[in-house]
């Protein structure tokens, strides 16, 4: 039985149905609580990365997700990283409730802290834009609603929003009884994400066996369902490679199981691989 591994671009990795994005709510559960230690670990990752997933719940496929490292850019006179997030639901639940959401998050070249982050929400008939600064200087942040200033935030020096914390994490060098912590924000509150590596294990995936780290998460910040749920959990898989890629996301709440399944990888670029070294 051959384990895949994901950081070698010859991995032979059999190309399934490009498939977007979530049940996004899954995946900001996922973000929001990703932990990370302070530690100067080249960035793992770089332009041209791209991350495809299958949503379920229990066994239905109801929803698909992507995540992409976009070209390097510039905010407000600062280098910066861009990461995206897409989300939609498939076509028999969007009968149902239709979802299309888009997340951007914009960090420093070493992704040490967040610039920018912006969500766009359209689920059924709910819609809703957010922009939410960081401002580097005063150590707050700035969370506009549809144009409308709604929360300024005394933020620590180093802060990530939901989405960039997972890349953030992602530098650090995991092995089995790690620990991790770090600050994370909506712009409406700031708080610590903990986390613990408890395993390494081979995990089945649609392109094969994958050599990973089972990492449980802190639920005790997460809202809705999850406070509801008696013995809810939340657990990812990273990859145990040199670009721990999370490969899978299980949580179990009162109304069933969800998880979240990598289908697809696209490596950087080799440009990308080099400016991810640096």
């Amino acid at each position: 039985m051959k384990i895949l591994d994901l950081g070698d671009k010859d991995a032979d990795i059999r190309p399934m149905r490009k498939q977007i994005t979530t049940l996004l709510a899954l995946v900001a559960f996922m973000l929001v609580t990703a932990p990370f230690a302070h530690a100067a670990f080249p960035v793992p990752f770089g332009p041209g990365e791209k991350l495809t997933y299958e949503i379920h719940w229990t066994f239905i496929h109801a929803g698909d997700a992507v995540l992409e490292v976009m070209p390097d850019t510039e905010m407000n006179g600062v280098q910066a990283r861009h990461f995206k997030a897409t989300a939609k639901t498939v076509p028999w639940v969007d009968k149902i409730y239709k979802v299309r959401d888009t997340m951007d998050a914009w960090t420093n070249m070493d992704v040490t802290h967040a610039l920018r982050y912006k969500k766009d929400q359209n689920e059924g008939t709910y819609h809703k834009n957010v922009d939410l600064i960081f401002d580097k200087e005063k150590n707050q942040s700035l969370r506009y609603v549809r144009g409308d200033l709604k929360h300024t935030l005394d933020q620590p020096e180093s802060v990530f929003d939901p989405m960039s914390i997972l890349y953030s994490f992602r530098k650090q060098i995991m092995y089995k009884t790690m620990k991790f912590g770090a600050h994370v924000s909506d712009g409406k509150k700031s708080v610590v994400g903990e986390a613990y590596v408890e395993d390494v294990e081979d995990v089945e995936t649609p392109m094969g066996v994958i050599r990973a780290f089972r990492v449980r998460l802190d639920i005790k910040h997460l809202s809705g369902v999850f406070k509801k749920s008696k013995d809810a959990e939340l657990l990812v898989w990273f990859s145990a490679d040199k670009r721990r890629i999370p490969i899978r996301v299980r949580s179990k709440v009162k109304v069933g199981h969800f998880s979240l399944e990598l289908v697809d990888y696209q490596p950087p670029t080799a440009k990308a691989s080099d400016s991810a070294g640096r």
